[in-house]
C-alpha cells in the first residue's frame, strides 16, 4: 500500500510531540476522540467569549462576561475556613468584588495593590443582590491591556482540560499546518469565494463573531466541504473499481414480463415504470450493477424486484432475493407466487429451516439451474449452496444488513449485478452519505388502490375505549394489530409487555380471537401465529416491532401502536405501513402516556399530519441528528468533525458530483488535482481509498 506522503508527518505524530501535553493529558484529550495533531485542527470552537473592554458593569444583564478597568479597594479575608477572599473593586461607576477560594493572600495583595488600577476580565454574576466576579479569567496591569484577545474562543472540553490548554494545544497544531496543494475544483473555490485549507483553518480557530461560528462561514463551508469530498472521493473509487470489474450482460426478452403486467389488475406507478427501466437498462450494460432502490412504505418494492428478477430469467440465468427474517421471506414466497405461475417460472424458498433431503434437493435445484428464483434467508449464501448461472442478486431491507454482509454477499457473486432495496425512506444527504457508491432509484408514488391511513393519538387514559373500537371492528370482519414495545413485564420499566396484554385482551375478546408473536419466541410457533393471522383465523395480532416491515395482511385495517412515543419516527411510519393495504379505510391509533415531552410530541404530531416517508425521515434527521438515525457503527458512516449532515445537504451532493467528475477526468488521481486530491486522502484518514488506488 501506498505511504502517507512526507508533507503529513507533523500532523501525524503523537499528542506528546506539542509542547506542554505529557501522557496524562494526552491521556484526557482521547474523551474527545483526539488522538493527534491532526485531530486537534478539526476540533473547532463552538462558542466564543467577547473580552471588548467597557466602562463599567452597571446595565449588563447579569450573568455577563464583562471587561472593565477597576480602583483596587479594601481586602477581606475570610475569618473561617471554607469562606471565600473577597477583594472590592471600582469601576469608572460601580462598585463590585472580586472572589476567590481557596487562594494565597499574599498571593492576592501582590496581583490586586490596593489603590492600583488593573484591567479584570471575567464573568460577573449577582449574589445576594451584590455583583461579584469569581475568579477572574485575566488580572492585568494597565499597560498589560494590549496583550489581552478582543474574542477568544471556547472549545468543547472533557475532564481535565481547561480552555487555556485545549487553545494552547490547537494553537500548535496550526503551526504545524503545512501548505497544501489544492485539491477543490478552482472554478468551484472561485464561485463560493472559499478560502484556501490553511486560511480555512487560521480563520475557524479564531472567530471574530458569532456568524464566523455557523457552518454557512467561508471558512468551515471549506473544512466541512474537504471532509465530505474525501469521503465521497473513496465512495466514488469504490464504485469506480466496482464497474471496473466484469459484470456480464443480462438482456431480458420482455416476454415474462408482458405475462405477469397482463395479469395484473391495475398498471404500475410512474415511479415503478422508470425504476423497472433504469434496472433493466443496468443488467443489459457489461458493467456490474450496483443499485439501491428506495421506495416509501407501500410503494411496490416488490413488483419492481421481481420484474428484474424475471429479466434475470429471460436472460437464461437464475436470480435471488435475500430477505433479513424468515417471516418476510416465507411472505415474499407468498405474494411472488400467484405472479410467478403466470410467468411460468419456479420460485424456491431456502431458510436456515431446511434440513437433510429437503435441503439436499434443493440445493441440487439451485446448483442445477432447476431453481430459477431462490428466495430465502442469508443461508441462500452459506458454503455448499452453488448456483448454476446466478446474475442478479437482490437484498431487502438493507438497513438490517451491515457493510460487511453487504460485501460478503458481493464475494460470493463477483460479477452479479446487485440489487438493494430499503423501505425505509433516507434523507437525501444521508443516502448520499451511505450509498454514495450506488446509483439510487426512488419510489415516490404510491400505487392505486392504497388507501390512505387515518392517524389519531389516544392517551393511555382511554385504553379502554380502544378495545370497545376493536370489539366492534372484529364483529364487522375486520382484523388489527397490537404493537407492544418490550417483550416481558420488568420491574424498571412501566412499558407493558406484550405477554401481558396479549392475556390482557384475549381475557377481554375471547379464546381463539387473539394471537400473539415476538422475537424470542422459538421460529416454527411465530409463523405458525402469523399464518393464523393471514388465513383470518386470529382477529387481533399482539405483536413487538417484529412485524415492523414487510408483513403484509391486506385484511388488516387497524394498528394500535402502545406507548407510541418510545419508538422512533421512522419506526411508526413503518408500522403504520402493515394497514392500508386492502379496501378498507384505515386507522392507526397512537397510544401514549401522558404528559408528553416536547420532543416526543412534534414526533407524534407529524406522523398523525402526514404520510410522506421522506419529509418523516428529514424531520427525523432534524430531532435526532444523523449518527443515531441510522447507528454510525453498523452504517460504515464515518464521524464528520466539521461537517454537518443535517445542514448541508447541497454540500455533500456538490461533494458527490465534484468527486465523481475528477475520477472521470482522471482514473487513477495522477494529475496535479488528483495528486493533492491524494493528500486530502490521507489527511482525512481514508485509507480505504488509498487501497482501492494501490490497487487500481
Amino acid at each position: 500500500m501506498a505511504a502517507r506522503p512526507e508533507i503529513l508527518f507533523p500532523l501525524f505524530a503523537g499528542l506528546e510531540s506539542l509542547d506542554g501535553i505529557g501522557p496524562k493529558t494526552a491521556r484526557n484529550f482521547e474523551a474527545l476522540q483526539i488522538e493527534t495533531p491532526r485531530d486537534l485542527l478539526f476540533h473547532l470552537p463552538h462558542n466564543l467569549i467577547d473580552r471588548t473592554r467597557r466602562d463599567t458593569i452597571r446595565g449588563l444583564d447579569f450573568p455577563a462576561m464583562a471587561t472593565v478597568e477597576v480602583t483596587i479597594g479594601a481586602h477581606q479575608a475570610p475569618r473561617t475556613r471554607g469562606r471565600p477572599y473577597r477583594v472590592q473593586v471600582h469601576d469608572s461607576v460601580q462598585e463590585f468584588q472580586l472572589v476567590f477560594f481557596q487562594a494565597r493572600g499574599d498571593y492576592l495583595q501582590k496581583i490586586l495593590p490596593t489603590g492600583q488600577n488593573r484591567l479584570v476580565s471575567g464573568k460577573v454574576e449577582l449574589f445576594d443582590g451584590i455583583a461579584q466576579m469569581v475568579h477572574p479569567d485575566y488580572i492585568l496591569r494597565s499597560d498589560e491591556g494590549d496583550t489581552l484577545p478582543q474574542v477568544e474562543p471556547v472549545y468543547p472540553l472533557a475532564a481535565g482540560l481547561t480552555q487555556k490548554l485545549v487553545a494552547k494545544a490547537a494553537s500548535a497544531a496550526l503551526a504545524r499546518a503545512p501548505d497544501l496543494a489544492e485539491w477543490i475544483d478552482t472554478a468551484l473555490i472561485a464561485r463560493e469565494g472559499w478560502p484556501d485549507w490553511r486560511t480555512a483553518l487560521s480563520a475557524a480557530h479564531a472567530p471574530e463573531s458569532l456568524a464566523d461560528l455557523s457552518p454557512a462561514s467561508p471558512a468551515r463551508q471549506r473544512l466541512a466541504y474537504d471532509e465530505l469530498m474525501a469521503h465521497q472521493l473513496t465512495l466514488a473509487l469504490a464504485r469506480a473499481r466496482q464497474r471496473r470489474k466484469p459484470g456480464q450482460a443480462s438482456r431480458g426478452t420482455g416476454a415474462l414480463q408482458a405475462r405477469v403486467l397482463a395479469l395484473l389488475d391495475y398498471a404500475p406507478t410512474g415511479a415503478q415504470t422508470r425504476a423497472i427501466a433504469e434496472i433493466t437498462a443496468d443488467m443489459a450494460a457489461q458493467r456490474r450493477m450496483n443499485r439501491l432502490l428506495q421506495g416509501d412504505v407501500g410503494a411496490g418494492k416488490t413488483l419492481v424486484a421481481f420484474m428484474a428478477l424475471l429479466t434475470a430469467v429471460e436472460a437464461g440465468g437464475q436470480g435471488v432475493m435475500m430477505a433479513p427474517t424468515e417471516i418476510l421471506a416465507r411472505q415474499h414466497l407468498e405474494s411472488l407466487t400467484p405472479l410467478a405461475q403466470a410467468a411460468g417460472v419456479t420460485l424456491t424458498l431456502m431458510t436456515g429451516r431446511d434440513k437433510g433431503v429437503e435441503r439436499a434437493a434443493k440445493r441440487d435445484d439451485v446448483a442445477e439451474g432447476r431453481a430459477q428464483i431462490i428466495l430465502g434467508t442469508h443461508a441462500v449464501f452459506q458454503k455448499g449452496v452453488e448456483f448454476a448461472d446466478l446474475r442478479l442478486a437482490i437484498i431487502d431491507e438493507q438497513h438490517r444488513f451491515g457493510v460487511a454482509q453487504r460485501a460478503a454477499l458481493a464475494g460470493k457473486a463477483d460479477n452479479v449485478d446487485m440489487l438493494v432495496m430499503t423501505a425505509t425512506p433516507i434523507p437525501r444527504s444521508l443516502a448520499l452519505a451511505q450509498y454514495g457508491d450506488m446509483d439510487v432509484s426512488v419510489l415516490d408514488e404510491k400505487p392505486p388502490g392504497r388507501q390512505p391511513v387515518t392517524t389519531a393519538l389516544v392517551s393511555t387514559a382511554r385504553l379502554a375505549e380502544v378495545v370497545q373500537h376493536l370489539r366492534k371492528a372484529i364483529a364487522e370482519g375486520r382484523q388489527a394489530y397490537w404493537v407492544c414495545p418490550l417483550v416481558e413485564e420488568s420491574e424498571v420499566s412501566t412499558l407493558t409487555a406484550a405477554e401481558a396484554r396479549f392475556a390482557h385482551l384475549r381475557a377481554e375478546l375471547g379464546e381463539g380471537v387473539v394471537g400473539l408473536v415476538h422475537g424470542q419466541l422459538p421460529p416454527a410457533e411465530k409463523d405458525a401465529a402469523m399464518a393464523r393471522f393471514v388465513a383470518g383465523d386470529t382477529k387481533l395480532l399482539v405483536a413487538t416491532t417484529v412485524i415492523e416491515v414487510g408483513v403484509n395482511v391486506p385484511n388488516a385495517s387497524i394498528m394500535v401502536i402502545e406507548r407510541a412515543e418510545s419508538f422512533g419516527l421512522a419506526q411508526l411510519h413503518q408500522l403504520r405501513g402493515r394497514v392500508g393495504r386492502g379496501a378498507a379505510a384505515s386507522t392507526c391509533l397512537l397510544v401514549y402516556e401522558a404528559p408528553l415531552g416536547e420532543t416526543a410530541s412534534r414526533r407524534l404530531k407529524l406522523l398523525r399530519d402526514t404520510e410522506d416517508g421522506f419529509r418523516i425521515a428529514e424531520e427525523d434527521m432534524a430531532i435526532r441528528g444523523a449518527g443515531d438515525l441510522i447507528g454510525t457503527a453498523q452504517s460504515g458512516l464515518p464521524r464528520f468533525r466539521v461537517a454537518d449532515l443535517e445542514r448541508q445537504t447541497g454540500l455533500m451532493a456538490l461533494a458527490q458530483s465534484d468527486a465523481r467528475k475528477l475520477l472521470a477526468d482522471d482514473p487513477d488521481l495522477s494529475s496535479p488535482r488528483g495528486q493533492a486530491a491524494r493528500v486530502l486522502l490521507w489527511l482525512m484518514q481514508q485509507d480505504r481509498a488509498i487501497r482501492y488506488l494501490s490497487i487500481g
